[in-house]
């Protein structure tokens, strides 16, 4: 059965029942869900063969796109500790699973559900069909180069390698990212997917990317205290401005004239707020 598992063959129709066809090749009789479409007894039917749950020969005429020597994306489902990652690629009761082998070594950066890996796929001696994770060959033939004109463009992608130097993205438009540790808060997990802005274009087309905000977009403390301070303050507008007395400014959000200055500056710059005769007054998204 070995050679044909994981593989897409032409077996022959010789039997039926409510809900299934039966097909035979090399003397392996598969089942074939006849949702999938009809078919007569004598016919002969192309399709992929794998084992179901219950470990039973079962064929679709549905063929996924990972397949041996053929990578494509999937969908994880879950993980086990003990097990690996489970990855969803079109089969309708079987998920396929990535090694823990396979999977980094910190447990908190395996995928999660709904994150992404590409994959092909492989059967062992046992007849049990593993996902085999794409290496960085593949990723670096398959994307296309970085060009200057994405300098601070938002990007994002699909995490595919995790290295000490830092983390390789293969981004929507097939191009490599690289985010080094300085770049981002927290390490992102393999399969994730990473939204960023390109800093820079290396001469090999590879893509820098930061998971940080822009310098403007970064709201400090202060800032977010003013900003709640308009949300909940009659018409959204304070009695105080940049120019105001520092012992007021003090008494009532707590901190100094100077710091005061920077997050009304720092909100100012990011259009979130206006000073007008005397007031702080939040903006509307219209106005924005």
């Amino acid at each position: 059965m070995n050679e044909l598992l994981a593989k897409i063959f032409t077996a022959l129709v010789i039997d039926e029942n409510d809900g299934y066809y039966f097909l035979q090749k090399n003397g392996i009789t598969f089942r074939l869900a006849k949702e999938e479409g009809a078919h007569e007894i004598g016919e002969a039917v192309e399709g992929f063969g794998y084992l179901n749950q219950k470990q039973e020969p079962e064929m679709t005429t549905v063929i996924p796109a990972a397949r041996i020597g053929q990578f494509a994306f999937g969908t994880v489902t879950g993980t086990r500790r003990d097990l690996g990652a489970f990855v969803d690629i079109g089969l309708k009761d079987k998920d396929v699973v990535v090694s823990l082998d396979e999977l980094p070594v910190m447990r908190e950066l395996w995928p999660k559900k709904d994150d992404q890996l590409m994959i092909a796929l492989k059967v062992d001696d046992k007849d049990r069909i593993w996902g085999e994770l794409a290496d960085e060959k593949l990723f670096k033939a398959m994307a296309k180069p970085g060009t200057e004109d994405l300098k601070n463009k938002n990007v994002s992608g699909i995490v595919y390698r995790l290295k000490m130097a830092g983390t390789f993205v293969l981004t929507d438009d097939f191009q490599i990212g690289f985010i080094h540790p300085s770049e981002r808060y927290q390490e992102p997990r393999l399969g994730e997917k990473v939204n960023g802005r390109v800093i820079g274009v290396r001469p090999d087309g590879v893509l820098n990317l930061s998971l940080k905000p822009r310098g403007y977009e970064v709201i400090s403390d202060d800032a977010l205290m003013i900003l709640t301070f308009l949300e909940r303050a009659a018409d959204h507008k304070i009695p105080f401005t940049d120019k105001s007395n520092p012992e007021e400014i003090k008494q009532t959000f707590g901190i100094s004239k100077a710091q005061f200055k920077r997050a009304i500056g720092s909100l100012l710059k990011q259009g979130k707020i206006k000073q007008e005769s005397g007031f702080t007054i939040l903006l509307e998204k219209e106005e924005k």
